[in-house]
């Protein structure tokens, strides 16, 4: 047996696979492997000040696009349109290398809440050395912190929209590091497909720190925020919680698993990333890159090879819809963790259910777990204020990588809209229109409000057109080529089509996009901001209105790498209301490095707010018009860890027409197009400014705020992550929380400047006790 083995399939970042197969642009299915980028670890401290620096203006933000053939630019530029009057009040941030967290001049970060952390006043404090027993971890903070929302508690307990300095936080946990949850990491024999986790200890600890955490934050009449251990509304939802299916797939033959031979039930929720929320005032947690957990080995055995592979073959007993099915959505490998690996297993399958191949008998799947990925890729609805209730999967809203679901304009007597994006290349942007119209007097019916407004619906998939406008498209059996004969896959009914969204959207016609992550939507207006995070599979020649640039980056290093590899971020705004199927569009911000090429570079970033790879993206209801951009970044890390952006936006259409010319140097002679981009964002409305650094090897992910905009909170994940752990000498990758400053690492002597890492809540306050940011 070995601990942490040689990287495999696994190690590749699930979101830098394409896996749409379908006719148009076509694109390189694995196009890097980044190591480990989903590790999170908790962790506290980390309060500094930064360089003052004076405030730079965005001086262009670029705009949609064109496809290979120049796009029309409006024959009349748009009216500028003025947005809510906000001022930036800090002096922006520098990019930084250090192993801290960085926050301008007259800001404090405190750690809150990290990895480990106990829920429960029965449950020991953390030893951050893999000793803590895995049955503790159903009590404490999980790891990799990202998409989170803050509900304000009242003196009567319940939902008080004002209690500013009481509430409940509820936060995903989306993945793990393990090599920093064992002694020495994962325990694991054999090589190839013959890898297996001979540890059982070490995978329930692994269940348990996935899923969401649900705890009681309080501000003291010092100011200081903190958690309350022994709250009885702290509450732990991970791998092992047993949920209801809901809405039109669930019972579906499709559904059917041994542990719910009627469908209507599954266990977990694993990869929760971003998030949503409710009027009624639940949370909704998103599952983005679920396909990979599971183990499906789908080649023949091959008894000569070397090591002999011991694989099912599971391709040979299941049917042509079965496997397209598998193949649009990556269910296709050993097992992200090998969870599914362990021997013996339990009487109720604990192990096994993590393996869907087909392997009894039955003709439903009622003996085995063949269909058991077909229960994840939702988004899950769950009361924080009934810590008894069962979270609900709501089928209505699609299986996907889900990225978040973010709610729209509530208006009584009008319906609910909620975003969505699926986070991986070349997938699309969703919107869910609840049947039902709004009724206030539902805001304090929990998931029986959820019932009613998420169960039945009407699911749309974007497409972009290259005159700025677009259309959804609805996904509904029998119409937009959804049907029995479409060729990449027989739709059966509508929850064959919802089980299946992906498939529904290639169908459909969608726009493929770099990427999509989070959105927002602007109270100020009600337009639709989403983050497209990078795409290094675009290439010259399938650029398109909406995607519509590829480059060559070159790092201080020398390394080249080709595609739109710093992301951008599109905005949107309904034609006719959210239950519409209209829309106009343009690109708000281009992400870039301050000196790369102006070709590239088309939004002017400069020293002071350039940024890579936006992925979080959340608009302040304290101060409506504050749009906050994080980031999660491989392709700009060589110069500056990933940040926090503070942006004031505008409207759709409120800049003119900018050219992209896109260049391949690859080739010779250099391939060259140019192409006409649709209305950008005007230069002189809008403001980005660095406000947040992190510390080494991080993601900058989930941010929520106070009522009052006084406080803000921001999760740090899995600081260290890229670094090989050294355990003989405790050397890291990072400190953090336990470093403050770019020395921490000088003295391995010192047993708490070498502590393993850990993700982390932190909570930043301004010292004048005054808005954040503003």
């Amino acid at each position: 047996m070995n601990a942490m083995p040689p990287l495999n399939l696994n190690d590749v970042d699930p979101d830098d696979i394409g896996r749409n197969p379908t006719s148009g642009p076509s694109f390189e299915e694995i196009v890097e492997a980044r190591l480990s980028r989903r590790s999170l670890f908790k962790a506290g401290v980390g309060t500094a000040t930064s360089a003052m620096l004076g405030t730079m203006a965005l001086s262009a933000c670029g705009g949609g696009g064109g496809g290979t053939a120049a796009a029309a630019a409006p024959s009349t530029p748009p009216t500028p349109i003025q947005p809510a009057s906000i001022n930036l009040s800090f002096n922006p941030v520098a990019k930084s290398l250090a192993d801290m967290v960085t926050v301008p001049a007259g800001y404090t970060a405190s750690v809150l809440y990290r990895l480990g952390d106990p829920i429960a006043a029965s449950v020991a404090a953390y030893a951050n050395d893999g000793s803590d027993a895995a049955a503790t971890y159903a009590l404490r903070a999980g790891d990799h912190h990202d998409g989170m929302e803050y509900f304000g508690l009242g003196a009567n307990n319940q939902y008080d929209k004002n209690a500013a300095s009481r509430g409940l936080l509820c936060m995903n946990h989306e993945a793990i590091t393990p090599a920093f949850l064992h002694p020495t990491g994962q325990t694991i024999s054999g090589t190839g497909l013959a890898m297996a986790r001979t540890v059982a200890e070490e995978v329930m600890k692994e269940f348990f720190v996935h899923g969401v955490s649900v705890i009681e934050v309080n501000r003291g009449a010092n100011g200081a925020w903190s958690y309350k251990q022994d709250s009885a509304f702290n509450r732990r939802v991970h791998t092992l919680t047993e949920m209801d299916l809901a809405g039109p797939a669930a019972r579906a033959p499709g559904m059917v698993t041994k542990f719910s031979p009627t469908g209507s039930r599954t266990r977990g929720t694993v990869n929760n990333c971003a998030h949503g929320y409710t009027p009624w005032y639940t949370y909704l947690t998103c599952e983005e890159n679920w396909a990979g957990y599971f183990r499906r080995v789908s080649v023949a055995a091959n008894p000569t090879a070397t090591p002999p592979v011991i694989a099912s073959g599971d391709n040979l007993v299941r049917t042509a819809k079965e496997i397209a099915s598998f193949n649009r959505y990556g269910v296709n490998g050993s097992g992200r963790e090998l969870w599914a690996t362990v021997t013996p297993d339990t009487a109720d399958n604990l192990y096994g259910r993590w393996n869907a191949e087909k392997r009894g008998t039955s003709a439903d799947g009622s003996d085995d777990y063949r269909n058991v990925a077909n229960t994840y890729g939702w988004v899950v609805e769950i009361d924080p204020f009934n810590p008894s209730s069962v979270p609900k999967k709501r089928t209505a809203l699609g299986r996907m990588g889900h990225e978040g679901a973010w709610l729209g304009p509530v208006v009584a007597g009008q319906p609910l809209v909620w975003y969505m994006g699926d986070d991986s290349q070349n997938e699309y942007i969703y919107k869910y229109v609840s049947d039902a119209v709004w009724d206030p007097a539902d805001a304090t019916r929990g998931t029986a409000a959820g019932d009613k407004y998420l169960d039945n619906g009407k699911l749309y998939a974007a497409k972009f057109n290259a005159d700025g406008t677009g259309t959804w498209l609805e996904l509904r059996f029998g119409i937009n080529n959804i049907t029995t004969s479409y060729a990449g896959y027989a739709f059966a009914d509508q929850a064959d089509v919802l089980i299946n969204a992906r498939h529904a959207a290639d169908a459909a016609g969608a726009t493929k996009m770099d990427r999509p992550e989070w959105a927002g939507v602007n109270p100020a207006n009600g337009e639709v901001y989403v983050t497209l995070t990078n795409n290094s599979s675009r290439r010259i020649d399938n650029t398109d209105p909406a995607n519509p640039r590829f480059y060559d980056n070159t790092t201080t290093s020398g390394q080249v790498t080709r595609g739109n590899r710093n992301g951008h971020v599109i905005r949107m705004a309904e034609s006719a209301g959210v239950a519409g199927t209209s829309m106009r569009w343009d690109v708000y911000l281009f992400g870039a490095r301050e000196n790369t090429a102006a070709a590239a570079n088309i939004s002017k970033l400069t020293a002071s707010n350039d940024f890579s790879s936006p992925d979080g993206l959340w608009f302040s209801n304290a101060t409506p018009g504050l749009l906050w951009l994080q980031t999660d970044d491989g392709a700009y890390t060589d110069v500056t860890n990933c940040m926090m952006m503070a942006a004031v936006p505008g409207r759709v259409g409120d800049g003119g027409a900018v050219t992209v010319t896109n260049t391949n140097t690859a080739v010779s002679p250099p391939a060259t197009a140019t192409q006409a981009t649709f209305a950008g964002a005007a230069a002189t409305n809008n403001t980005l400014r660095r406000f947040l650094v992190g510390p080494k090897e991080c993601e900058i992910t989930g941010i929520t705020e106070s009522p009052d905009g006084k406080a803000i909170f921001v999760n740090i994940q899995h600081p260290g992550e890229s670094t090989a752990p050294n355990f003989s000498t405790n050397t890291f990758g990072s400190y953090w929380p336990y470093s403050t400053d770019a020395t921490a690492t000088a003295d391995v002597s010192v047993a708490n400047n070498r502590r393993r890492p850990r993700s982390a809540t932190i909570v930043i306050t301004k010292n004048d006790g005054g808005k954040v940011g503003v």
